[in-house]
């Protein structure tokens, strides 16, 4: 068990695991998640319009995101959903979400983490639930930015895990992340049960049924077809996430 708190922010990008990773962490003994903390901030600043996008920004702190990164960073973590006293929090970030606004020296007190997933992979999902998609839409930019940002602050490239290595070797792969986060490997993490969690964000009626579902980390889907007209949009994220994937554990 971790006794120090340690607050791990987990970076990443929509139509990744990142979701079946909060359940991975959230069925840990010490550990309580925080379902993407400014989403709320994101919708009300860039006045995008998402799925349950009023009810996203009732939910959560719209209006001042000093307040989530205050949230970001505040002890003591609080009880978790086994009823301990955490000593990890585990939060759920996309990073598109951080818009120009908001000050990233937050970070500096967090234990950053970066998951990655194939451009090919995440457009090739993404166009199931919109068939229009921008580079902003899919955070590879903000991604490799946010990384550059706490290389350079740390001296020392942050944790980077790909997702379908995750998934092909859950096992190691989880041990790898947990040794390069500096938190003890529970076994735990590699199965919980279905269903809702009080944790999840209010989206999760729309986005969250596949994990609801789950039981633990499924095994890699064979490779989808990307359709042609976002062949050049995955080539422009490309390089973003090459950027990363040198430093993969």
């Amino acid at each position: 068990m971790t006794s120090a708190p340690i607050r791990i922010a987990m970076w990443s990008g929509p139509r990744n695991i990142s979701t079946a990773m909060m359940r991975a962490f959230e069925n840990r003994a010490d550990t309580v998640v925080w379902d993407e903390p400014f989403y709320a901030y994101y919708l009300q600043s860039s006045g995008l319009d998402h799925p349950m996008r009023e009810a996203v920004i009732a939910a959560g702190e719209a209006d001042d995101w000093r307040k989530v990164a205050d949230g970001c960073t505040a002890t003591p973590l609080g009880t978790n959903r086994h009823g301990n006293l955490a000593t990890v929090q585990y939060q759920k970030h996309m990073t598109h979400h951080m818009v120009p606004e908001i000050d990233l020296a937050w970070m500096d007190q967090v234990t950053n983490a970066f998951l990655i997933r194939s451009p090919e992979a995440v457009l090739a999902s993404y166009h199931d639930r919109h068939t229009k998609i921008e580079l902003r839409d899919v955070g590879f930019r903000e991604q490799a930015e946010l990384f550059d940002r706490v290389a350079q602050a740390s001296g020392t490239a942050p944790v980077v895990m790909e997702s379908d290595d995750i998934l092909a070797d859950p096992d190691g792969a989880l041990r790898r992340l947990c040794t390069g986060l500096g938190i003890s490997f529970d076994p735990a993490m590699l199965s919980w049960p279905a269903g809702k969690r009080d944790s999840d964000g209010v989206w999760a009626a729309h986005w969250y049924k596949s994990v609801e579902a789950s039981t633990g980390l499924a095994r890699p889907r064979p490779p989808r077809s990307l359709p042609d007209h976002l062949r050049p949009l995955a080539e422009e994220c490309r390089p973003f996430y090459d950027r990363l994937a040198k430093y993969i554990l």
